[in-house]
């Protein structure tokens, strides 16, 4: 696999991210953010994560999920995210956009999470 090198554009003088690197930051990130009502498992191990799409520009749209909509933490979590992930190196901007389709359940949640939580 070709690796896609940070490369400046001198002619715009605007700098492009290695896109697969940033979003490998992201995910890590994600796995270091938790739903305090399930405290043993991470946002993204929990199928909260619908789709990362990082552009060249550092541009991040960030599509995720809770496990009810009626989460009485939302604004917390919706926070933190929005707040780590805006720190990662290379994040120019944030689109984080929650949605309820389709809706979580148990089965977007990794094997990880399952063991973990016991339900495997």
């Amino acid at each position: 696999m070709e690796k896609k090198e940070k490369k400046v554009n001198t002619e715009h003088n605007e700098a492009t991210v290695d896109t697969f690197e940033l979003e490998k930051k992201i995910v890590l990130e994600l796995k270091n953010i938790y739903d305090p009502e399930i405290p043993a498992v991470n946002i993204y191990d929990l199928g909260l994560i619908y789709e990362i799409d990082v552009k060249e520009n550092g541009s991040v749209l960030l599509k995720m999920t809770l496990t009810a909509p009626n989460c009485p933490i939302a604004d917390q979590i919706l926070n933190e995210v929005d707040q780590r992930i805006r720190a990662v190196p290379g994040v120019k901007d944030l689109d984080l956009v929650l949605t309820f389709d389709p809706p979580w359940d148990k089965s977007m949640m990794s094997e990880e999470a399952l063991l973990m939580l016991g339900m495997l």
